[in-house]
């Protein structure tokens, strides 16, 4: 028999043991942000004059002369030229939720004939891409396509690198001819702002003077590798990043055997390469191990400003799928690509630091004590208490709706743990009793060839969607394929939010009790707020269904799916909270919403599409073909010996033809269904239902019927890589 084509990339896995070629030694200090224009080049290559101005505009906020930028022009464009670069594009991040690019070279020619490199400062500042073909959500009509890119000087200028050179990349915002923001950044940005003017104005009312604050990021990003041979032959992880169809395997996590394991060879290579051209961009990536499902994996950078880390993350997704590619493999960066497995997600985690990246939310060793620190987590209580649905809708795609909840996320129902020694402090303030911290202990493991190791005052909750883990707070709930700008701007904006209602009451409360010591007017404050918000306090296990009991009877928020989820965002509160801080206006905060919506229909009528397609020119056929032999089989057993018992084969030949005729019939209710879909024309809401409670419901039927036929079904004519291949070899 001729080997199919899932045959021959099996054969071609066993015997690969062809590894891409090492790259000349370099120390870590030496890759470390060896193609980025950072402070170090910038000092070096700048007059200290704008050296100093620009270095104003980007830790303070001072608008940017031109001259200045004439001067940066210039010495950026003399770096990237000497390491061989003969573009440069304003790279961006539109509401696609990838980022963009168009190249430009650096060519001028002259009147003589030649040539010479050219790079003014207005092309620095500014760019202009097409924008009638980038989502905009109502803001943008087809035939308006002029856009802007505009320099943002607080995420340094990169090289990116090819076989055949190099481009210089320079970060940007993007926006339409009439200034509204186009893009993910540029609304982060806008909220790095409002929670830097907020956090300023409650510190200074404490007591605390602070010239600048920023959020701080650290997102850890998950992901699975499989065998590129492999993923060629999966039309539905090429077309929808998940697969649709696929049997459970023998094996799956049920051993627990991957999780920190011994990382195989061929995906230790790929980690080393990608972790080089991650230090050569300045990506500050510090952990790498397996994660819990077969074949998936996880990596983590130290923190950073949370805009840079936004576009570091971003950058980690192209070159995980770049290098992944250069190794044979290919990355799936999906919420949820196998099912019965582990998902993938993001955990964002989120602090806040000053001028000197003091961390602000380190509690110390007596957080009751302080002050700071209390105020501070009052604000985000609060602020998570007041704003489930946004910090929800934040983290809403039809890719997360197949993991919240599945045992390797939390649920969609919005709470925070603090950790029981928080729990506890906030409990006595909340009861108006005295409060303690917990003394630092230390754990005696039994042997005494082990020291002592020094015990952490609480535990971890890895069911909590918003965990308090020592210095930081995890959302745990953001998907691994989304931008992480959304729920950092959602996070920025409402904290800010409650730091002025906290700052308010502070100075009403000072007004009205003049000669009250401000300490006792903000400890009552604390008090006050945490009473009203403690109900968003939970650190048991999320995955209970005494919890989704419990957090029905607070009121708490359970927005099971995105469209629920989506629904939330444009509600008048939120448009006016974003207005209010000018992070998005009406109309950026209704776009994003219609956009939201648009990406979850596309997906699912992507999804649907090709699941019709797979299963009727792939499975069908198999099931047909098998359903034939078993009919010959049993006719030439009969002809041979008409004594013979041939129930079970009957009764195997029924089992197949029931099935064939069950898919066949799941696959005309889902084209009927989807064709309604196509023909509906009615608001995204309406739009968004009909494809969650009409089309998912039958593409999960559809797969069970073919998920059936893969376990019974001749090996031989299965033409799709089954999950022990795609989960096992590599």
């Amino acid at each position: 028999m001729v080997p199919t084509p899932r045959h021959q990339a099996l054969r071609s896995i066993s015997n690969n043991t062809v590894a891409p070629e090492r790259p000349p030694f370099c120390t870590l200090t030496e890759l470390f942000g060896s193609h980025v224009f950072n402070d170090a080049v910038q000092r070096k290559r700048l007059t200290p004059e704008v050296y100093q101005a620009l270095r104003c505009t980007i830790d303070r906020g001072l608008v940017l002369e031109e001259r200045v930028a004439a001067e940066v022009a210039d010495a950026m464009k003399d770096w990237a030229v000497e390491h061989g670069a003969t573009h440069f594009t304003h790279w961006f991040q539109p509401m696609t939720g990838l980022t963009a690019e168009k190249h430009d070279s650096f060519l001028s020619p002259v009147v003589d004939g030649g040539a010479i490199h050219a790079f003014s400062g207005k092309e620095l500042i500014m760019g202009e891409p097409d924008a009638s073909s980038f989502p905009s959500g109502g803001i943008r009509a087809t035939f308006e396509a002029r856009g802007y890119t505009a320099w943002d000087p607080t995420s340094p200028a990169f090289l990116r690198e090819t076989a055949f050179g190099f481009t210089l990349c320079i970060p940007t915002a993007f926006c339409s001819w009439t200034g509204e923001a186009l893009d993910t950044k540029t609304p982060l940005l806008r909220s790095c702002e409002a929670l830097d003017r907020s956090a300023r104005r409650l510190l200074g009312l404490i007591g605390e003077e602070v010239e600048r604050i920023h959020a701080t990021m650290g997102p850890e990003q998950e992901y699975f590798l499989i065998d590129r041979d492999l993923h060629r032959l999966r039309p539905d992880l090429i077309a929808c990043g998940r697969t649709l169809f696929g049997a459970r395997p023998p094996k799956g996590q049920e051993l627990e055997d991957h999780y920190f394991a011994t990382t195989p060879e061929r995906i230790l290579n790929f980690m080393m390469d990608l972790e080089q051209g991650a230090w050569k961009l300045g990506i500050p990536l510090r952990t790498r191990h397996n994660e819990v499902a077969p074949h998936q994996f996880e990596m983590a950078p130290r923190y950073e400003k949370v805009q840079l880390a936004t576009d570091h993350n971003m950058l980690l997704m192209e070159l995980l799928e770049t290098v992944a590619e250069r190794h044979g493999l290919a990355c799936l960066l999906h919420e949820k690509p196998f099912a019965g497995v582990n998902g993938s997600g993001k955990h964002n985690n989120w602090s806040l630091a000053d001028e000197n990246d003091r961390n602000l939310l380190d509690p110390g060793q007596t957080p009751h004590e302080n002050m700071r620190f209390f105020v501070l987590l009052t604000a985000l209580i609060r602020a998570v208490d007041r704003h489930q649905d946004l910090l929800r809708a934040s983290v809403a795609t039809a890719g997360n709706d197949h993991r919240l909840g599945a045992n390797e996320a939390p649920p969609a129902i919005m709470s925070i743990s603090l950790g029981s020694e928080l729990e506890e402090i906030v409990e006595a303030f909340v009861q108006g009793s005295d409060a303690r911290s917990h003394s630092r202990s230390h754990l005696q493991l039994g042997v005494t060839t082990l020291p002592p190791l020094p015990k952490d005052t609480s535990d971890r909750n890895r069911t909590s969607p918003f965990a308090f883990t020592g210095d930081k707070f995890e959302l745990r709930t953001a998907g691994s394929s989304q931008t992480i700008a959304y729920p950092n701007m959602v996070i920025n904006t409402i904290v800010a939010e409650s730091m002025d209602y906290l700052s308010d009451q502070i100075e009403e409360r000072s007004t009205a009790q003049a000669g009250t010591e401000t300490r006792k007017i903000v400890q009552d404050l604390v008090q006050d707020t945490l009473k009203q918000h403690h109900r968003i306090l939970f650190s048991g296990d999320n995955y209970a269904g005494d919890w989704t009991r419990e957090a029905e009877r607070r009121g708490l928020l359970n927005l099971r799916s995105t469209p629920d989820a989506l629904e939330q965002w444009g509600a008048d509160k939120n448009i006016a909270l974003f207005e209010q801080y000018s992070v998005l206006s009406r109309r950026e905060t209704i776009s994003r919403s219609n956009v939201f919506f648009a990406g979850y229909v596309h997906r699912i009528k992507v999804e649907s599409l090709a699941t019709m397609q797979i299963a009727s020119t792939s499975i069908l056929p198999a099931g047909i073909e098998y359903q034939k032999r078993i009919a010959e089989s049993i006719n030439a057993a009969r002809t041979a010996s008409a004594a013979m018992d041939l129930v079970e084969q009957e009764k195997l030949l029924i089992d197949v033809g029931d099935t064939v005729n069950r898919l066949r019939t799941g696959l005309r209710s889902l084209e009927e269904r989807h064709r309604q879909c196509e023909e509906l024309e009615s608001d995204p809401v309406t739009t968004a239902r009909m494809v969650r409670d009409r089309v998912l419901p039958v593409m999960e039927k559809v797969r069970a019927q073919a998920d059936h036929l893969e376990q019974i079904v001749d090996d031989a004519l299965w033409v799709l890589p089954k999950y022990h291949e795609l989960l096992f070899l590599h």
